[in-house]
């Protein structure tokens, strides 16, 4: 249904991008994304799957950064991190999208970001690479931040290909 309101939209055949997968993710502002996750397993039972912290902080700082956290809560899963601007800096939740984005796993990251901005996306940030994979970062029309990224094990992008 939607591939057709897209195909009579464009007069062309809608491309099919294949998610794997929507995460929720909270950025927490004052660098408590720690207290956050501990709060969050009493609270509400859940399970931390993995933690990955900024491999720089980790030395130089009493508490590391948190750049996420993958929680499990009943049968859903969140991310949850410090808030930071791009120095790796504590920030505040007054930054794009309010300290709230949303996470959507893509077998083809190049494709699924074509599709989002021939929709009205904007690219806030260009493609980068953490532990989990290829990563770019896109803001709706409506300011809602999405980050778009390869499913773990699954690093293709052109830009990787050719490096």
């Amino acid at each position: 249904m939607a591939e057709e309101a897209a195909e009579q939209q464009s007069g062309e055949a809608a491309t099919v991008v294949g998610l794997l997968g929507f995460k929720p993710h909270l950025a927490v502002p004052g660098m408590k994304a720690d207290a956050a996750v501990q709060f969050y397993k009493a609270a509400f039972g859940a399970e931390e799957l993995r933690r990955v912290a900024h491999p720089k902080r980790k030395a130089e700082q009493e508490l590391p950064l948190i750049l996420f956290a993958e929680l499990k809560i009943g049968s859903s899963l969140l991310l949850v991190s410090d808030c930071f601007d791009a120095a790796g800096e504590g920030g505040t939740a007054a930054v794009i999208g309010g300290g709230i984005s949303f996470r959507l796993e893509a077998e083809d990251v190049d494709a699924a970001v074509k599709m989002a901005v021939t929709a009205g996306a904007e690219v806030v940030s260009e493609v980068a690479e953490d532990e989990s994979g290829v990563v770019v970062k896109l803001k709706d029309p409506f300011g809602v931040v999405w980050v778009v990224s390869a499913a773990v094990g699954n690093k293709t992008l052109d830009a990787e290909a050719e490096a």
